[in-house]
């Protein structure tokens, strides 16, 4: 069988030697030739397997106590060859494949994740640099080598050397090289991660709050390492926050390595900012809210949001329509809130309305013109940003980078990683009504919008909304009854807002009949929902009684 690779020279060298002495004797016993470092060849040869020091075969003794024993041309060369390819030049200097590379390291990973503060001078003594050098030209090599770095490997290595007479099938080779560049990457990121601490022990005594207990600007001296990476992802450091969720927490804005060189637009990260204060942590993840949720409309619309919930969205024929919409949907959240639109703000009025209308934190938009950035720098500090236009309208900024698919979440010990939710309807074909009451073209077209909206609140969520604009938002509640009714309890606070005759979007299905009851109360016309409850038939049957328009999607939205 071509694809597997005869064993006839092994390199052993190893700090870890669990289960060694027996694999290396089962080696010898097939006839490989063992060569090994010094430490591991003295253990070797005291038990009676004979093995060669790689100083014999290199004809140059360890040098620096050790530091260099495996840097040698004759080592890469006999692991990098190829056959039939290397043959002339392997025979000119007298070099000798080596088939099989079995290496790990000192164990830095398990050290210093027990201690931090491990001595420098002794972290650097321990960093290997010959064994990662073998590994790496191991695994680049993989179709002509096989490289193990684990002990528990080792006999399912004889086991598969028995049954195939010696050798090492292709898909072994490829499973154990995936596993040794994982070894080294892990490896490095554990040296990587001991300088980022180091620096970071450096600066974290230093007070966020002066003696007056007013802010101050963090100097240019910073926590946070310039490129971080992450499940092979690799992040750039593009600005430090002001602060982040509060202030005495430090925070930094990271971009993805692979977009950071590209022209992306439609993205807060590609953003720029125009006018404003230095962004805060708050302000990224309210704004980037805003953005995607905005982007899904192609028609002129305005989502304004508060603590990463938006508590009004409108669209119109104009944006500055969409935004007076918006605005009146909910005035009193609106207050320190993030403006995002989907067209290039050029109205004057509308950027005089908001100076003149409510304090916000920032504007973001495709583009913004001169007049109306005249108009809002008269208020320096708010935060102004212009993203581009997107080039897929109706499509986020995750969809548009195809890759960048990915969300994650940091928990105490942990990392939560998902798809990212780009799931959203945009027309007929997946919904199914389910109730004998049909909703109008109108109560269709909202149900939508707000099924829009309600996969960027926060669950438990309810959007309610009329005309192309929402009439109330339910957000964050531990259960959905009340959820409804805070989203349906806007009227009594704002007169210009009549819930009635509005549809409503739920994140989740309803498991009781409880919010449909409210709903009906306060003259929902329609619900759009995912549906999937065990209690979906009585749900169904109380809507019908009330006469309300019941749409199941099939895909649940929950937002943590």
């Amino acid at each position: 069988m071509s694809s597997l690779l005869p064993i006839h020279q092994a390199l052993i060298s190893v700090f870890n030697k669990s289960e060694l002495l027996n694999f290396s004797r089962a080696l010898f016993k097939q006839g490989v030739c063992l060569i090994s470092t010094e430490g591991t060849a003295h253990m070797l040869s005291n038990a009676g397997v004979t093995t060669h020091p790689v100083s014999n075969y290199t004809k140059l003794p360890e040098l620096m106590n050790g530091r260099v024993k495996t840097l040698h041309h004759k080592i890469s060369a006999g692991i990098l060859n190829r056959k039939g390819i290397d043959d002339t030049i392997m025979h000119k200097y007298n070099i000798k494949p080596i088939d099989m590379i079995v290496v790990n390291f000192y164990p830095l990973n398990e050290i210093l994740k027990k201690n931090n503060n491990y001595d420098l001078d002794k972290m650097l003594n321990h960093i290997d640099i010959g064994g990662p050098n073998m590994v790496r030209a191991a695994v680049k090599n993989y179709k002509n080598k096989v490289v193990i770095i684990d002990h528990n490997d080792y006999n399912n290595i004889l086991s598969e050397m028995a049954i195939y007479n010696g050798s090492i099938s292709l898909k072994t080779r490829f499973i154990l090289a995936k596993k040794a560049f994982r070894y080294i990457t892990q490896y490095d990121s554990a040296i990587l991660d001991y300088f980022n601490n180091d620096t970071l022990h450096k600066y974290l005594h230093q007070p966020v709050l002066n003696s007056t207990h007013k802010y101050i600007h963090y100097s240019n001296k910073s926590p946070f390492p310039n490129t971080m990476n992450c499940m092979n992802l690799k992040f750039i450091k593009k600005q430090n926050m002001r602060y982040g969720e509060n202030p005495h927490q430090r925070a930094a804005l990271y971009q993805e390595a692979q977009y950071a060189q590209q022209k992306m637009i439609g993205t807060v990260i590609t953003s720029k900012q125009l006018q404003g204060k230095p962004l805060s942590y708050n302000n990224i993840t309210d704004i980037d809210t805003a953005l995607e949720c905005v982007k899904l409309f192609t028609q002129p619309t305005c989502v304004i949001v508060k603590h990463t919930n938006p508590c009004g969205v409108a669209t119109a024929h104009t944006i500055n329509d969409a935004y007076h919409k918006a605005y009146q949907a909910d005035p009193i959240s609106a207050f320190g809130g993030i403006i995002a639109f989907n067209q290039p703000l050029k109205d004057e009025k509308t950027a005089q309305s908001i100076i003149n209308q409510h304090f916000i934190e920032a504007i973001i938009a495709p583009d913004i013109n001169q007049n109306c950035l005249q108009i809002l720098s008269k208020k320096q500090n708010i935060r102004v940003l212009k993203s581009g236009m997107w080039q897929n309208p109706n499509t986020s900024s995750l969809n548009i980078t195809n890759n960048n698919n990915i969300d994650f979440k940091k928990i105490s010990g942990g990392l939560l990683v998902q798809d990212y939710n780009q799931n959203c309807i945009n027309d007929l074909q997946n919904l199914e009504i389910v109730t004998t009451t049909h909703p109008t073209d109108q109560e269709m077209q909202d149900l939508l919008f707000c099924w829009k909206i309600v996969k960027f609140v926060k669950s438990n969520a309810i959007v309610c909304g009329k005309n192309y604009q929402t009439t109330g938002i339910g957000t964050g509640q531990m259960n959905r009854v009340f959820a409804v009714k805070i989203a349906t309890d806007l009227q009594p606070r704002h007169s210009s807002i009549n819930v009635k005759g509005s549809v409503l979007a739920s994140d989740a299905f309803f498991p009781f009949t409880d919010g449909i009851h409210v709903a009906a109360q306060m003259g929902i016309r329609g619900i759009i929902q995912p549906g999937g409850s065990i209690k979906d038939k009585e749900i169904i049957n109380t809507a019908n009684n009330y006469k309300i328009a019941m749409i199941f999607t099939h895909v649940r939205h929950f937002r943590h």
